[in-house]
């Protein structure tokens, strides 16, 4: 039973009124691959807790403001235990189970999903090997540019 104060309705929608340019992390071509976060808990049961206590706390709002782009759903599944879902635009999806998980627990799932591609992992049986090998060299994650300065100078090809 909760407090009338902070009585849950059995599906909450929330989505961000406003758009707040933020790096995307995990995009394809610029878009955001997470579509739909849903949080799924029980408001009674014992292993939903933590899941109830990060919807009072207001996570899910920060959350909802802070991804603009993601529709975000919360809803009630009595005598289940809960869990977090991500669907992704590559029709894929993914589901993990928060039961019994600390509050930093259940931040850090919804984090994971929000930062992963959706895509399935893939094994690479054979090294990848290509007949025409990239001019501007392997990329890594450690290549940072954005902050470099660059001396451009216009050439005329007349002259």
């Amino acid at each position: 039973f909760l407090p009338k104060r902070y009585h849950l309705c059995s599906t909450i929608k929330i989505e961000a009124a406003f758009s707040k340019q933020r790096d995307l992390i995990m995009a394809t071509r610029g878009v955001k691959q997470l579509q739909k976060l849903s949080i799924y808990y029980c408001e009674h049961g014992g292993s939903s807790q933590y899941v109830r206590e990060f919807i009072r706390s207001g996570g899910i709002i920060k959350l909802a403001q802070e991804n603009p782009t993601v529709e975000i759903i919360c809803q009630v599944r009595p005598a289940k235990h809960p869990f977090i879902k991500g669907d992704y635009l590559t029709g894929y999806g993914k589901q993990v189970c928060v039961k019994n998980e600390s509050f930093k627990i259940i931040r850090q799932t919804i984090h994971r999903l929000l930062w992963s591609s959706g895509r399935k992992i893939k094994k690479f049986e054979k090294p990848v090997l290509t007949n025409t090998p990239s001019v501007q060299g392997m990329w890594t994650p450690m290549l940072d540019i954005a902050q470099q300065n660059w001396d451009i100078k216009l050439v005329d090809s007349k002259s």
